[in-house]
């Protein structure tokens, strides 16, 4: 379908500097940005939206997820990492079944899809099921089944995860026209073994896979490590071979600077989790640190039950301004830095260089944000209101591959209501 919108203001991004051209026309053919321009088009188009008061600019890329844990919201609150997720968290995803993930993740996908987020980059449990509520709401997204080993005598043969993932690989890569990928995982050095590290990561470098994985989240994660192997969960994974892919490493709060050095030479891209970081009092990512070295920052939600929502537009707000706190600098961390986590660094991280700006050419993954709002005017400086005034609620349109998927508060490829039902049938059975 051809879709023209018409006297937006538009936030492009040329020669990595962001720019908004106002008052302006962007068409879209099909999945692609076909126009942009100031000048009204020749080309005829069969809808005409005005979006008088409107900002375009492109979807936000949720690079850390675990959707189904919408189930979990607010479960362990209070506690630190280890005993909220060892204590609190895996006793109840033991009970999990694939019903209870499928409706969870539909869930997700209702407040990820009204809040602007266009794609992401999940782990979790029964990713089949994510895979059909993906593929039904028409959002983009990397999905993975996480690989996990207690025992050091393991072997291949005995992980029944590996199996689940690699099948997973091969059944829905690349599903929906590219919309879905499959990622491989490795939960985090603490919960897996060397001998499965080792062979998955050699398994993942073989089919030209990504890797998805948790990294140095606390202080006690990167001591114990140590202690273990003689090395940080850095440079074990390195040894182990998992950074010949290329990885997406959830956190990194707690890297040396080695460690920074060690993801910058193997392209390892960060990804930052600031209000789970905060909420779980694991600290405080050197972000500053890891952009200046050249190594690709993103952002992401983590999962419910350490955050409490899905926001994106929250995530930005305090990656935006913790940091210029905790280092007595207000320069310290750009809006616009920040801006390109959200997007286009966040599609550097998923392989999908057709996404994460407005530009003729790429995927039609836009969203539109309401300026008419209160607290969104007088507009002197588009970057950081986006970043530091705007919230999820301001979207009024999220689309993604050309398809309006949100619209002024209804939901076009989900039935919202059935949506809803479900989930509260899930919480009841798992919690009864």
């Amino acid at each position: 379908m051809k879709i023209l919108f018409t006297n937006a203001d538009l936030l492009l991004r040329r020669n990595g500097v962001y720019e908004t051209l106002r008052g302006a026309f962007l068409g879209v053919d099909g999945d692609r940005i076909a126009y942009i321009g100031t000048d009204k088009p020749e080309e005829k188009y069969g809808s005409v939206k005005d979006m008088t008061g409107k900002l375009l600019m492109p979807g936000l890329i949720n690079c850390h997820s675990h959707i189904a844990m919408t189930l979990m919201r607010g479960v362990g609150s209070g506690l630190p990492l280890h005993e909220w997720l060892f204590d609190s968290i895996f006793p109840i995803e033991d009970r999990l079944v694939r019903e209870e993930v499928a409706a969870a993740s539909r869930f997700a996908l209702l407040e990820m899809i009204a809040g602007g987020t266009t794609s992401f980059s999940d782990m979790y449990f029964f990713p089949s099921a994510t895979v059909e509520a993906v593929a039904e709401a028409g959002v983009k997204a990397n999905l993975n089944r996480c690989v996990q080993c207690f025992d050091e005598a393991q072997t291949v043969e005995q992980n029944h995860q590996i199996p689940e993932s690699l099948a997973l690989f091969e059944q829905y890569h690349n599903a929906e026209n590219g919309r879905i990928r499959i990622d491989f995982s490795i939960h985090a050095e603490y919960t897996c073994k060397s001998r499965i590290v080792r062979s998955y990561s050699e398994m993942c470098r073989e089919r030209g896979g990504r890797m998805h994985l948790h990294l140095a989240e606390t202080a006690r994660e990167q001591q114990e490590c140590i202690e273990r192997y003689g090395k940080t969960p850095a440079e074990w994974f390195e040894s182990l071979g998992t950074f010949d892919s290329p990885t997406a490493a959830a956190h990194c709060v707690a890297v040396t600077e080695s460690d920074m050095d060690i993801l910058r030479a193997h392209g390892v891209s960060v990804v930052h989790n600031p209000t789970s970081n905060l909420k779980l009092g694991s600290g405080f990512a050197p972000i500053r640190r890891m952009i200046d070295k050249g190594i690709n920052v993103t952002l992401g939600t983590d999962g419910v039950a350490s955050n409490n929502n899905l926001n994106m537009f929250e995530e930005m707000h305090l990656a935006d301004i913790i940091h210029d706190g905790y280092h007595n600098d207000p320069t310290h961390i750009k809006s616009a830095e920040v801006l390109d986590m959200a997007t286009v660094n966040g599609a550097k991280l998923q392989g999908r260089d057709d996404t994460g700006v407005l530009e003729v050419g790429k995927k039609a993954d836009i969203i539109a944000v309401d300026l008419t709002k209160p607290h969104l005017y007088p507009n002197f400086d588009t970057l950081a209101l986006l970043t530091c005034s705007a919230q999820a609620g301001d979207v009024c349109m999220t689309m993604a591959d050309g398809r309006i998927l949100y619209e002024n508060g209804v939901f076009l490829t989900l039935d919202a209501e059935k949506v809803i039902s479900d989930m509260k049938a899930a919480v009841a059975r798992l919690y009864r």
